[in-house]
């Protein structure tokens, strides 16, 4: 997955188009330097899974 296609999916997440992101261990690195770059990055929760995947999910109220 590109950078534009991961932005693209994220922003759906945070739209409620979609409900959970699965990203692989092999694009984490990307993803998470897009979050971080995020206003709205403590939205985002990603719970591990096993072999590195990630699934992320949009919270309503920002993790403290």
């Amino acid at each position: 997955m590109n950078k534009e296609e991961m932005i693209e999916m994220l922003n759906e997440l945070k739209e409620k188009k979609i409900e959970q992101l699965f990203i692989s261990k092999e694009d984490f690195p990307v993803c998470r330097e897009l979050i971080l770059a995020r206003d709205d990055f403590k939205h985002f929760r990603g719970i591990a899974q096993r072999n590195g995947d990630i699934i992320y999910h949009y919270m309503n109220e920002p993790r403290s």
